[in-house]
C-alpha cells in the first residue's frame, strides 16, 4: 500500500510498505477514504526528529471502510463507514471507564512513562503505524472504530478523530458560565473549533487571539471577536488590559489555550531545537524531555489573561520539563487550571448526534483543501509554511 513516511525533518514521502494485517483477535483493517493533517503532526515534521524513525507512517486523523475484523470483534463488521479517534483504548481499564482514555492501562507507554499509545505518533506514545496510508490497523476495535452513518460526505465525520474532541474537551475543561466569556488563544484548527462549540455551549462572548489575519477573519465570520496580537508588540499585561476593558473590568471568566508547542516559537527556542536535531538521537531524546521546549508566550498570555476565580482550559500540547511558569500569577487568582490530550473515543459518542441532526459545527465546509496522498509532501510544506491559506488539509488516498 502507499502511506506518507517521515524521512528527515522537514521530509515526508509516499513510499510503497507493507500491508497492515490482523495481529490480535480485536484487530480491524479498515480502507482510508480520508485522512487529515493535524498541526501536532508539524511537531514530528519539524520538532519531535529525534522520537522518529526513517519510513515512520505519519498520521492519526482517519476515517474509512472496515475491510477485516478480527475473530473477537462484534461492534464493526466489514463494510461499515467508521471514523478512528487518535488515542489507542481499550474501553474496558479503569481508566477508560472514567472516561481517561488517554491514560488507558492497557495500551500506556510505559517504557517512556507515557499514557495511552497514539496512531502515528513516534516511540514515545508506541510507535503505531498511522492512518495517513491506503489501510489502517486498528486495535481495540470494538472500542476505537465508531460506526458513523452513511450519506453525508467524509467532512462530516472526519473531525471526530481529534479536532471535534479535542475542541470539546476544551471547553468542557473551561468550565464557561452560562452567558458567560470565554477568550481562545490560538485560531488554528482546535482553537478555531473551541469557538464554535463555545458558542453553541452558550457562551455569549467569544474573544479569538490569533496572528494571522485570515484565521481572525474566518472566526469573526461566525460571530467571534478578533484581537490581532500583533498589535500589542509581545506585551501581555497590555493585552490583558484591553481584554479587561472590552470586558468592563474583571478578566474573562474562561480562557482556552490552544497553541501549545510550536515549531516557530521564540528565537531562543527556535536554537534550541536547531542544536537538538544535530545530536545523537539518545542525546536529543533526553534534551526535548527536560530543556524547556515550549512556545511560552501563549500560556503566559493564558495566565495574565484569566479573571480571578476563572479556569484555564490547556488544550495546546506541550513538552520539557524546564519551562517556569507564574504559579505564582495562578495562586494569587485562585485559577482553576484543567489540561491534557483530548479523550477522543470518549467523546466522540457524545459529539456525534450533533453532526447527523443538525450539523451544528458546519464541519462540511471546515477543511480548506482536499489534496491526493501523493500531494502529501506539498500538504506538509504549505500547512508548516502558513502558505496559500493553508488551515485544514484532507488527503485522500
Amino acid at each position: 500500500m502507499k502511506a506518507v513516511t517521515w524521512q528527515a525533518k522537514r521530509t515526508v514521502s509516499v513510499e510503497e510498505v507493507p500491508d497492515p494485517q490482523l495481529l490480535e483477535s480485536t484487530d480491524a483493517i479498515i480502507k482510508i477514504t480520508s485522512t487529515a493533517i493535524c498541526g501536532s503532526d508539524l511537531h514530528l515534521y519539524e520538532v519531535m526528529t529525534p522520537f522518529m524513525e526513517k519510513g515512520d507512517i505519519m498520521g492519526h486523523e482517519p476515517m474509512g471502510i472496515v475491510q477485516e475484523v478480527g475473530s473477537a470483534v462484534t461492534n464493526v463488521k466489514p463494510g461499515d463507514r467508521v471514523v478512528i479517534p487518535f488515542n489507542i483504548a481499550c474501553g474496558e481499564c479503569a481508566m477508560c471507564l472514567r472516561g481517561l482514555t488517554t491514560q488507558c492501562e492497557t495500551t500506556q507507554v510505559r517504557e517512556h512513562d507515557r499514557g495511552a499509545a497514539l496512531f502515528g505518533y513516534t516511540k514515545l506514545y508506541g510507535h503505531v503505524p498511522g492512518g495517513q496510508a491506503e489501510y489502517l490497523r486498528v486495535p481495540h476495535a470494538n472500542f476505537m472504530a465508531k460506526k458513523v452513518p452513511d450519506g453525508p460526505s467524509d467532512d462530516r465525520f472526519l473531525y471526530l478523530s481529534d479536532v471535534l474532541p479535542t475542541a470539546w474537551q476544551a471547553v468542557k475543561y473551561a468550565n464557561i458560565p452560562e452567558n458567560g466569556t470565554v477568550v481562545v488563544i490560538g485560531l488554528g484548527p482546535i482553537g478555531e473549533m473551541a469557538t464554535r462549540i463555545a458558542q453553541q455551549q452558550g457562551a455569549e462572548t467569544v474573544i479569538g487571539i490569533d496572528l494571522v489575519p485570515e484565521r481572525l477573519a474566518r472566526t469573526a465570520a461566525h460571530g467571534v471577536i478578533p484581537v490581532d496580537i500583533r498589535e500589542f508588540e509581545g506585551d501581555q499585561q497590555k493585552l490583558a488590559q484591553f481584554i479587561r476593558e472590552k470586558l468592563g473590568g474583571n478578566g474573562p471568566a474562561a480562557v482556552i489555550e490552544a497553541v501549545g508547542m510550536e515549531a516557530h516559537g521564540s528565537p531562543n527556542v527556535k536554537l534550541v531545537q536547531q542544536l537538538t536535531g544535530m545530536l545523537p538521537d539518545a542525546a536529543a531524546q533526553k534534551v526535548f524531555t527536560t530543556a524547556g521546549m515550549d512556545r511560552l508566550f501563549a500560556l503566559h498570555s493564558a495566565i495574565e489573561l484569566v479573571g480571578r476565580g476563572g479556569t484555564l482550559s490547556i488544550s495546546g500540547v506541550y513538552a520539557g520539563q524546564a519551562d517556569p511558569i507564574s504559579l505564582d500569577a495562578l495562586f494569587d487568582k485562585q485559577v482553576t487550571v484543567r489540561m491534557g490530550q483530548a479523550n477522543a473515543p470518549f467523546w466522540t459518542q457524545e459529539i456525534l448526534p450533533l453532526l447527523t441532526d443538525d450539523n451544528l459545527f458546519d464541519v462540511d465546509n471546515f477543511a480548506t483543501h482536499h489534496l491526493s496522498l501523493d500531494e502529501a509532501p506539498h500538504a506538509y510544506e504549505i500547512f508548516q509554511k502558513k502558505e496559500d491559506n493553508a488551515f485544514k488539509i484532507i488527503l485522500k488516498p
